[in-house]
């Protein structure tokens, strides 16, 4: 493959905070050099070495890729009834995830593929370069494995969620739920993902639920990743810090002993503003978690159910006007937090040795994602 320079750089947000000014290491009137797919220089562009192939970005802004490091885009149908239904006062509760297993079960493997594309492409037209994909509609043996094989089809970033609730069938003996689960279909979903996750919550699975599952996902060779604290205070942030997940997601509801702990640890809080806009929720409390040290990812929790986007832009300006981060460290969440939640060196960052993943900006500043909100920034994306 022939080596490419990108010149004329406007302003270049690396996201590494030893390559330029502020957390996410700006330079400006910068060059970017890749071979094979992987950076081999950054610096000014009056320094670019020369490439066999020069790209003018016209002095637009430059990020990294976004990488989206929580989405559920294997599924059928669509709850926008429910969304309505929300928006005149009906409370959010993880029950509605039933309904859109239903369709998913009876959706054919083509089906499913198709809808995964689909979302993975309209991620990859607003920046999103890498995507973490969940399966989690199915919830029967054969469902979940069909699920992650879709999800295998837009990315090596897929996880086991057949601990998503308990299915119908199951309502009245969850223990055997949970058996199936860390059991044969643990076994059968294994090869096909990268990582586990559980849904600890009200209404889905308790703490020692959830830690029998994910002690097995441990002992089949998956990393872990946990949903909790989204509808209320509870023990799923407790959890993931215990078990030393990657991630815990959503963290709507924290008690200081909650953070005290996430900071303590290595596990990131990937905080998802799409499914608390859509529910009509209180935020996150983002500004606390990064004042306290916390390693914080902002992503896109794309769902039919509570979060049916995949626009990182968005999550950028809401984690910015709602959640109480700097524009700065909103776009930094959104890339190297990202690939922190999914323990990847690879991406997220603009610098030597990294996938050469990046995004230009009809806009002089990395800024304008929160300062314009809604408008459609993005004009190139270079993935690898």
């Amino acid at each position: 493959m022939a080596s490419v320079a990108w010149t004329n750089i406007g302003e270049l947000a690396t996201a590494d905070s030893s390559m330029g000014e502020g957390v996410l290491g700006v330079l400006s009137d910068a060059a970017v050099v890749a071979q094979d797919g992987v950076i081999t220089w950054v610096g000014p562009s009056a320094a670019c070495p020369a490439a066999d192939e020069s790209i003018d970005v016209g002095g637009a802004a430059v990020i990294p890729g976004f990488v989206d490091a929580h989405t559920h885009p294997v599924f059928a149908g669509e709850r926008s009834a429910e969304f309505a239904a929300r928006m005149t006062g009906t409370p959010y509760a993880a029950g509605g995830i039933r309904t859109t297993v239903a369709a998913t079960r009876a959706a054919s493997d083509a089906e499913l593929r198709a809808n995964v594309e689909r979302l993975a492409a309209e991620a990859l037209r607003q920046g999103t370069t890498t995507l973490e994909a969940k399966s989690g509609y199915g919830l029967t043996v054969h469902d979940e494995q069909r699920s992650l094989v879709a999800a295998g089809t837009v990315t090596d970033e897929t996880t086991f969620l057949g601990a998503h609730v308990v299915p119908a069938e199951y309502a009245d003996r969850p223990d055997d739920y949970v058996a199936l689960v860390a059991g044969d279909m643990l076994q059968a979903c294994a090869p096909h993902a990268r990582w586990a996750d559980v849904f600890v919550e009200r209404g889905a699975f308790d703490v020692d639920q959830g830690r029998a599952i994910l002690s097995a996902a441990r002992d089949a060779g998956l990393g872990l990743r946990v949903h909790g604290n989204q509808l209320g205070f509870g023990g799923g942030v407790a959890l993931a810090v215990e078990m030393e997940a990657a991630s815990v997601d959503h963290c709507t509801h924290l008690s200081d002993e909650d953070i005290e702990a996430l900071a303590a640890s290595s596990t990131v809080a990937t905080l998802v503003p799409g499914a608390e806009f859509s529910t009509r929720s209180s935020y996150a409390p983002a500004r606390r978690l990064v004042d306290a040290g916390v390693t914080v990812a902002i992503a896109s929790d794309c769902n039919p159910g509570s979060s049916y986007t995949t626009s990182m832009p968005l999550m950028v300006a809401l984690a910015v006007r709602e959640m109480g981060l700097s524009p700065a460290e909103a776009v930094w969440a959104a890339t190297a937090g990202g690939a922190a939640s999914l323990q990847r060196s690879d991406i997220g960052v603009i610098g030597v040795g990294r996938r050469a993943d990046l995004v230009a900006l009809d806009a002089p500043s990395f800024i304008h994602l929160a300062y314009r909100p809604g408008v459609p920034l993005v004009t190139h994306v270079w993935r690898a």
